[in-house]
């Protein structure tokens, strides 16, 4: 543990920070879903060809769910590592977590909105 605090290389802190990318998306299906949503998010932006503007609205709503996402992971694998039974304090942490994530998720959902029907709507007049 203690070789770990100490100062390492980028090349190793990126190894570091995508080993924890693989293990939340394989040990979490929230992670996945959400990492498919944005895919899908990134397909119908290309699709629609939106705004340079717009694009960075689904970029910083994708970003803000993973990034929600990874922390509520990270909280989430310190619990059970920090304890195995019931704690109050650790279901706070664990529900704020998640109320982070849910948070994250509407406002992303809005700006799917803002973003997306607009282009439906004029893709829908196109074909009329």
């Amino acid at each position: 543990m203690r070789s770990r605090l100490r100062s390492h290389s980028w090349k190793n802190k990126f190894g570091y920070a995508l080993r924890g990318l693989q293990r939340a998306f394989r040990t979490q299906h929230s992670f996945a879903i959400h990492t498919f949503i944005a895919c899908v998010a990134v397909v119908a932006a290309t699709v629609f060809s939106v705004t340079i503007i717009e694009w960075g609205l689904v970029v910083a709503a994708i970003g803000m769910v993973l990034v929600a996402e990874t922390f509520n992971t990270a909280i989430e694998s310190l619990a059970r590592a920090v304890d195995t039974q019931f704690h109050p304090r650790l279901r706070d942490a664990l529900d704020i977590a998640s109320a982070a994530v849910l948070l994250a998720s509407g406002t992303a959902v809005m700006i799917g909105l803002c973003v997306f029907v607009p282009a439906l709507y004029r893709l829908f007049c196109s074909v009329l």
